[in-house]
């Protein structure tokens, strides 16, 4: 059987044994770094961003046990990005074109051709939208662990879901796909 997350993590945190850091890594770092180049629209800032969130975990950044260890992971992650998109607009000045608008890294990371259009159609959708989908979809967090992260009440996850899926099944059928469902 399988060692949770938590399991790995509070062995790690007792003996900073580096392999027990390096599977969480292993089993959380891509998906937390899509996750992240989802809020930041950079590849390479979003793979730093998911450094930082493992050094601050490393560190012992105050894990209560209260949900899961990947819930805690990607909310220090999104915590991470929106300070980073902060800092990014205060130097970057109103008038500066937004990053991510040329060919990205992404399509190497997705295998599939469906895959890739799916992200590219969620690419056009807003931040929270992109996020609660990403989260409830590609992550299979439930909507509570969705909630957690995104820092909203479980009423506002469903609404922002179902607002999310017709959002991108619209996007979808702009770009070709007749038979995008709902759902």
């Amino acid at each position: 059987m399988r060692e949770t997350d938590e399991a790995i993590y509070s062995r790690f945190l007792e003996s900073r044994d580096e392999d027990d850091l390096r599977a969480l890594l292993e089993r959380h770092g891509e998906r937390l770094t899509l996750f992240l180049y989802g809020m930041v629209r950079d590849m390479d800032d979003a793979e730093e961003l998911m450094i930082d969130a493992f050094a601050q975990a490393a560190a012992g950044a105050g894990y209560s046990g209260r949900s899961s260890f990947k819930t805690w992971l990607f909310a220090i992650g999104k915590n991470l990005a929106r300070r980073h998109l902060r800092r990014a607009r205060r130097f970057a000045g109103p008038n500066t074109p937004e990053s991510g608008t040329a060919q990205t890294p992404e399509t190497d990371l997705l295998k599939r051709e469906r895959d890739r259009q799916l992200y590219r159609a969620m690419h056009n959708l807003n931040d929270d939208y992109r996020q609660i989908l990403m989260l409830l979809y590609f992550e299979e967090m439930s909507h509570d662990e969705a909630r957690q992260v995104m820092g909203k009440s479980i009423r506002q996850v469903y609404h922002l879901a179902d607002r999310a899926r017709a959002a991108l099944k619209k996007e979808l059928e702009r770009m070709g796909f007749d038979d995008a469902r709902q759902g």
